[in-house]
Formats: structure tokens, C-alpha cells, sequence
């Protein structure tokens, strides 16, 4: 026998399971660390996803438990619809099985791999089985699943199966045990669970860690994300053999209805349009189509005007919740300004729609002396890992952030500041640089997107700049005007011996603006803050002022207390002064308020912002400004722009 003989003797089928056996890393098991984020990641991604298509609050458990040397073991329980007996072993015994891979809408999973391949990694670290325990509402009892995963044939290996008493109406529960080493410093479960918080407000995440320390990250919202919608492939984000593919595996019995039918934005008139484009008969067999018929239509395909993929396939956080999420997930680390987010318009990469989400806090306590820290987010997942790989983190460092006000050393890389600066895109089909999906790859398309919203947020930052410094300096004309006229005035009148005239309309002359400011008082624990409003005009002024205080932390309020804000109507007289107050639970780490107003013309105010449009609130008064082109060069930047609060 000759050697090709000896060598097709060796040659075999290797399962997926077997693959990812011996490539663990590929799915970033490539670390005890690491390992066990990534088991955790996959696990709650899990959870939120059946929440969020069952339309249920999701309410996430999250244990770590030191079992032994490291060895740990990860709980996950959940309280969603739960999965039917006979697809319990499927799901987390079998690797690419899943309901997601051919469906076109956003979600966290995708291709099936996930939680299974956690099983597989708990079984290769430790040798011990996964157990699951799930139950659907519409049963009395729960089911118990021990099982492994047979990686010769990728299939569930069952150990014991049965059925089992459980307190809950619904929901998963899965353990595993792992080698793994739990930290608490950066990129750790902590910090993974604190950013998904922060893009998924709506759900509440419960942390117990190996030490026993309990962490609550509550939802700050009860409004569900509005439901995504399957929607079929773009014909501008087709390949030659896919389209092939398709074509022999429709239904369709002509040409016009399988491209009206397998594709989204064809209508029959375009339909006809490509057919006669393509040279091809209209009543054809689309099982009968040719190589070079197909090439035909998918030139055809760029020659003829189609719309843009829909967009309720896509689930963008909004502006008012990321606000929220980075207010709540911030706790005690307060910074002096929060811009509004922005969410920029849906577009297109080879036909799969995306949105980009920017937001961006400021100042206060966070640190001056290091690098802007990044939260990079993929359709609501954190991504912790390959920062630098990623396009979020070359967009960051594309952006010339010096005329905004950050340091950077030649208007390039990662800016230096107290900053933290939040960028979520969300795809149909996210292009991860890898199946470990830790960094989306660098497309032009998603850059672009993402740099001009960034400009967005550095704009605002600009304009909050210059008003503080604006503030610092009437402060100072303030100190003059109210501490050394009057003294002035004094010793004039002794001179001249004369009565001390009324200050009051020289300092209105002087000033003219509302001044609003606050003092602070620590007792028992808590804080007083008292705010003061001073009428430095010749006119009666009446608006709105707006306090918005971390969530969760007021107590009592001359004002009325909202969701997350302070409300007063405010009419006070020209030349005189009006005091409010408000009390917050927790004086720890508390710098100052940020104050908004509406009903008056903000640029007569110093001590309070415009109130931003992403509120939910109507606006009394809308500036209007000229907002930058964003398509202009970058010699046009230097002009000062003022963001513009839409109503």
C-alpha cells in the first residue's frame, strides 16, 4: 500500500465539540481569570436574552463559590419562561445549538456556542458535570439535569435526569464547576456585571462573591426594550454563494417572487428592474439559476436604487437610559457633568443596519492624572477584553479631543482626563474580530458613525468648559461686587459724610444674571443641601430649576421629588434672593448638583445648564443654535460650538 493509502487511514471527522476542545482559547478560555468572566458573560447574556423575548423584567442571580484550590464554582438563576424538558440537554450539551444563528435582529447571542462551551470548559478543568434545573410556567415541576458533553460526537452526555420541587414560577438555574481565579481588580465579574447594568437598566443583577459580599445592581426603569424584529438579508450584504444557496433551497416558483420574497426593500417593481438588468427572464426557476446568472444579479443588485435594511431589528438603548444607567451604576464616584448622550441615526455595512450610542461623564472625583476610561459595549454586552483591537478604542484615538479640552499627546490616542466615555454599537450581525467576541472589527462604516458622535459629546464638553470658566470669573466679579463695593461705598459716604446709598441697582448693572449656587451641610450622616437663587437683573424672572441628584438618595425637599430629579417653580423679583433645600441619604463621596433650567433664556444663567431634550420633558424654552457640519473639514472645527438641545 502506497503512502496516500497509510495516510487516508488517519484521516477522520473532528466534531465542533472536539474543535473547541483543543481551541478553548479561540472562545477565550485562555486564562483562570478570564475563564470564569467569560462563563459568567455568557450565562447572563443568556438570561437577558429569554427575558427580553419573553417580555419579562429580568431579575439575574449571579454566585461565585470557592470550592477548592483554585477550583470555583459560577451560579446563574434567572426568571425567564424557562426551556422545555427535551431541550434542556440540547441547549447547554451540544455546541452550535441555538434559535439565533439564522435570525436577522440584534441579540446577544448568535451562534449557539456560548453556554455550552462553558459546560465544556467546567468538564475539561474540573471533570464535573453541569447542573441545570429550569421550569415554564405552565408546570408544576421543575427539571433536574447532570450532564457532560460527548466531544467525539458533540452531543449531551445525561447523567441523571428528574424532576424536582423548586420555589420559583419560572426561570434557569446552571452551575458549574471550574478551574478559575476570581479577582477583584480590573476586567473581573464585578466590573462585568457593573457596565451590563449600565446598558441594561432594566434589569436587576445580584452578585454574591466567594467572600459572601452581597452587591445589588437594582434597575433604575421598568420599560422593557421595545421588541426586536426578524427582518430578511439586504440584498447589499449578499455574497455570491449565499445567494446561490438561497436560490436552491426557496420555495418560490419565479425569479420576482424568490427576490421579493428572500429579500428585504425589493418590491416586484425592482424585482423586474433586476431581472432585466441581469438579462433574465422574469418566470424563471430560481432552482435553475446558473453561476454566471447569479453574478449577474448580484451586479445587478448595486445598479439599482435600494432603500435602507429596516430598523426595528435593532434595540438602541436611547439617550434617557444611558443618563440613568451611568448615574446608577456610578455610585459614590461622583462626576461634575453628564453629557447628553447621543444616538446617531441608523446606517449600513454590507447591508446589516447598526446604531451607534455615545455617552460621556465628567470631572468631579474622577481621576485627572490617567487615560480616559473606555466602556466598549456590543448589543448590551460589555466587552472587557482586546481593547486595543477594537474600533470603539481607534475612533477614541482618531478624534483630536486637545479642543475639547483633554489632554493628548499630538491629538492622537487615548485622551488623558477625568472622564469616562461610553460607546454601544448595535447590529444585526456585530463584526467581531473573533468567535471569543471581545472587539468589533475595524469596518469604515461603524468608525465613521462612532467619530461623529464623539465630536458630538467633545462639543458639549467644550461649551461645559467654557461656562465653568465663565462662572470662575463672575465669581470673582461676584466676590468684588458684593464684598468690596459695599465697603467702598462706606468709607465714601463717611467722607463725604452722607447717608450709604442703595447698592442694589449698581450691582444689577454689573451683573445682570440669575446666579444660582449651593452650600452644604453634613449632620448625622446625611447631607442638607441648600440652594440659592439671586434675581442680579432689573426684571421679575419666573422658570423651572431642575436638581438632579444620584437615584435612589433624596429624602426630603422644599421641591417635589421625581424619578431622579428635584423640581421647583421658581418666580422671584429683580435685586433680591430666594433659598431652597433638599436632603440626600448618603453623604458619602457627594461633590455637588448639577442644576438644569427651563422657561428662561439659559445664557442668563450662571450655576444651572440648559434642561437637555433626552428628559422626557416639555420644553419651555429651546435655544436655537447652528450645530457644526459634520461633514466639514477639520480646519473648521475651531469654531465654538454650543450643542444643541433638541425639544
Amino acid at each position: 500500500m502506497g503512502i496516500a493509502h497509510e495516510m487516508a487511514k488517519k484521516q477522520r471527522e473532528i466534531s465542533v465539540a472536539e474543535f473547541f476542545q483543543k481551541n478553548k482559547h479561540i472562545l477565550g478560555f485562555d486564562s483562570m481569570t478570564k475563564s470564569l468572566i467569560v462563563s459568567v458573560k455568557e450565562a447572563v447574556d443568556n438570561s437577558l436574552d429569554a427575558c427580553e423575548e419573553a417580555r419579562i423584567l429580568p431579575d439575574i442571580y449571579v454566585e461565585i463559590k470557592n470550592v477548592g484550590k483554585d477550583e470555583y464554582q459560577m451560579i446563574v438563576e434567572d426568571n425567564g419562561p424557562g426551556i422545555i424538558r427535551k431541550n434542556i440537554p440540547l441547549v447547554f450539551g451540544k455546541l452550535l445549538y441555538g434559535s439565533r444563528f439564522h435570525a436577522l435582529r440584534q441579540s446577544r447571542g448568535q451562534q449557539g456556542i456560548g453556554i455550552s462551551a462553558v459546560v465544556l470548559y467546567g468538564q475539561l478543568s474540573s471533570g464535573k458535570p453541569a447542573r441545570v434545573i429550569s421550569k415554564i410556567k405552565d408546570e408544576e415541576v421543575a427539571y433536574e439535569v447532570l450532564l457532560t458533553i460527548n466531544t467525539k460526537k458533540n452531543e449531551p452526555r445525561i447523567i441523571k435526569e428528574e424532576p424536582v420541587l423548586w420555589d420559583r414560577e419560572q426561570g434557569t438555574r446552571i452551575e458549574v464547576t471550574m478551574k478559575a481565579r476570581y479577582t477583584k481588580s480590573k476586567q473581573s465579574v464585578y466590573e462585568y456585571l457593573q457596565q451590563t447594568a449600565i446598558v441594561n437598566p432594566h434589569a436587576q443583577i445580584t452578585l454574591v462573591e466567594p467572600d459572601g459580599k452581597k452587591t445589588v445592581f437594582r434597575r433604575v426603569t421598568s420599560k422593557l426594550p421595545l421588541p426586536v424584529k426578524e427582518i430578511k438579508p439586504h440584498p447589499h450584504g449578499i455574497e455570491l454563494g449565499e445567494l446561490v444557496n438561497m436560490a436552491r433551497t426557496t420555495k418560490a416558483y419565479r425569479i420576482t417572487s424568490f427576490l421579493t420574497s428572500e429579500f428585504s426593500r425589493v418590491s416586484p417593481k425592482i424585482a423586474s428592474k433586476i431581472c432585466k438588468i441581469a438579462y433574465l427572464y422574469e418566470e424563471m426557476r430560481p432552482q435553475e439559476l446558473s453561476l454566471s446568472e447569479a453574478r449577474r444579479i448580484l451586479d445587478s443588485f448595486a445598479k439599482v436604487k435600494l432603500m435602507a435594511p429596516p430598523t426595528d431589528c435593532l434595540s438602541p438603548i436611547g439617550e434617557t437610559l444611558i443618563k440613568k444607567g451611568l448615574k446608577n451604576v456610578l455610585g459614590s464616584l461622583r462626576p461634575g457633568f453628564y453629557a447628553q448622550p447621543i444616538t446617531r441615526d441608523p446606517k449600513v455595512y454590507s447591508g446589516n443596519p447598526f446604531i451607534v450610542e455615545v455617552g460621556m461623564v465628567y470631572g468631579g472625583e474622577l481621576p485627572k492624572d490617567q487615560p480616559v476610561h473606555i466602556l466598549r459595549f456590543a448589543n448590551r454586552v460589555p466587552l472587557l477584553y482586546q481593547q486595543g483591537a477594537d474600533v470603539i478604542t481607534k475612533a477614541i484615538s482618531s478624534v483630536d479631543w486637545r479642543r475639547y479640552g483633554l489632554e493628548q499627546r499630538r491629538g492622537q490616542g487615548i485622551p488623558v482626563g477625568p472622564a469616562i466615555i461610553l460607546v454601544h454599537v448595535a447590529s444585526t450581525r456585530v463584526p467581531f474580530t473573533s468567535e471569543a467576541k471581545e472587539a468589533i472589527a475595524d469596518v469604515p462604516e461603524i468608525r465613521e458613525e462612532i467619530i461623529l458622535a464623539l465630536k458630538s459629546i467633545g462639543r458639549q464638553l467644550k461649551m461645559y468648559r467654557v461656562k465653568k470658566e465663565k462662572k470662575k470669573k463672575l465669581s470673582e466679579k461676584f466676590f468684588i461686587v458684593n464684598q468690596l463695593l459695599p465697603e467702598i461705598a462706606r468709607k465714601s459716604a463717611e467722607i463725604v459724610e452722607k447717608p450709604v446709598p442703595r447698592l442694589e441697582p449698581v450691582i444689577t448693572k454689573i451683573m445682570n444674571v440669575i446666579w444660582i449656587d449651593e452650600s452644604i451641610e453634613k449632620k448625622n450622616g446625611k447631607l442638607i443641601i441648600k440652594v440659592r437663587i439671586a434675581n442680579f437683573t432689573d426684571e421679575k424672572q419666573s422658570f423651572k430649576l431642575y436638581a438632579d441628584y444620584p437615584v435612589g438618595e433624596a429624602e426630603g425637599s422644599d421641591g417635589n421629588i421625581e424619578d431622579d430629579y428635584i423640581h421647583w417653580d421658581i418666580t422671584i423679583e429683580p435685586v433680591s434672593y430666594q433659598y431652597h433645600k433638599f436632603m440626600l441619604r448618603d453623604a458619602t463621596g457627594y461633590s455637588e448638583t448639577t442644576y438644569y433650567v427651563d422657561g428662561i433664556n439659559p445664557n442668563k444663567v450662571i450655576g444651572a445648564e440648559p434642561l437637555p431634550g433626552d428628559w422626557n420633558l416639555k420644553l419651555d424654552f429651546v435655544e436655537e443654535i447652528d450645530d457644526e457640519n459634520e461633514g466639514e473639514s477639520e480646519g473648521d472645527e475651531d469654531i465654538e460650538e454650543v450643542s444643541d438641545y433638541e425639544q
